[in-house]
């Protein structure tokens, strides 16, 4: 993806995550709308960092084989592609096996205690 500037990028990310109505919101307000708007701001988020972070690290092994990066391409390099991001795909979220124990539910039967 070749952006002209800043804001492009960030509006072609934008229209990616919010692939359903091509970036757009179809309607006037309404509710839970600024949960739509909080969600697109956070699947962007991950995405320039995930991009930061691989950025960075392409970098920096460049640089340990003795390919330096001059300051013009460096100055081209963006965290705002998204082409080699699958976003129809199957995601799983295993949480790990943690020490411990969860803490114990509260009785809805009891009195507040109010030192908790």
């Amino acid at each position: 993806m070749q952006t002209i500037n800043v804001g492009e990028g960030r509006n072609g990310v934008a229209r990616a995550v919010f692939f359903a109505h091509h970036g757009q919101l179809r309607r006037g307000y309404e509710r839970g709308m600024e949960d739509r708007l909080g969600a697109l701001g956070l699947g962007m988020n991950a995405i320039v960092f995930y991009n930061s972070l691989y950025i960075d690290a392409a970098v920096k092994k460049l640089a340990a084989d003795d390919m330096k990066i001059s300051a013009e391409i460096r100055a081209h390099l963006s965290p705002l592609q998204w082409e080699h991001i699958n976003f129809h795909g199957t995601y799983s979220f295993n949480r790990p096996e943690l020490p411990g124990r969860l803490r114990d539910l509260r009785d809805p039967t009891a009195a507040d205690d109010p030192e908790l």
